[in-house]
């Protein structure tokens, strides 16, 4: 229980207590729906998964810790909406809440990624996939926390810049 309740911005600080990897969770947290993607435990690769109608928290972390054990997830990585010039406003704020929230209740370290531009990559991406709209608008969140976490995965690893 030595990492429990870890919240931090820094990958390296993951990666050191996480030295033998492990599922990570990735969320886009958005006000009406959270976005899911998960990770391979070697940390290479980030899928998108289900759009979780947002609720109570309660609601919320039962549906989580469903797909925290079957996955077997390690850590948590939340999208930190940070604005264009770095700074953190009411947004960022809640999702620290959150990050905390969850670092509780799941014993678990969480990473909070910046999530600048994240939306935005995973919408050219769908695009690019020839996906009509109605499919993007349905899976944005999950695509944009497919983004969020293969940034981080991508620091893990060594490969960000």
């Amino acid at each position: 229980m030595g990492c429990a309740f870890l919240i931090t911005d820094s990958a390296s600080e993951l990666r050191n207590i996480l030295p033998d990897g492990g599922a990570l969770l990735g969320l886009d947290l958005g006000t009406k729906t959270i976005g899911i993607a998960t990770s391979d435990a070697g940390w290479r690769f980030a899928t998108a998964g289900k759009t979780l109608a947002r609720g109570k928290f309660g609601r919320d972390r039962e549906a989580l810790a469903a797909m925290i054990k079957e996955r077997g997830v390690k850590a948590i990585v939340i999208g930190l909406p940070r604005n264009m010039d770095g700074s953190e406003g009411p947004r960022a704020q809640a999702s620290r809440a959150y990050a905390r929230n969850l670092s509780q209740a799941f014993e678990l370290p969480v990473l909070l990624w910046d999530e600048r531009w994240s939306t935005q990559s995973a919408e050219s991406a769908m695009i690019g996939q020839d996906m009509s709209r109605a499919k993007r608008a349905e899976r944005i969140d999950s695509h944009a926390a497919a983004v969020i976490l293969q940034g981080a995965l991508d620091a893990l690893a060594g490969n960000a810049f």
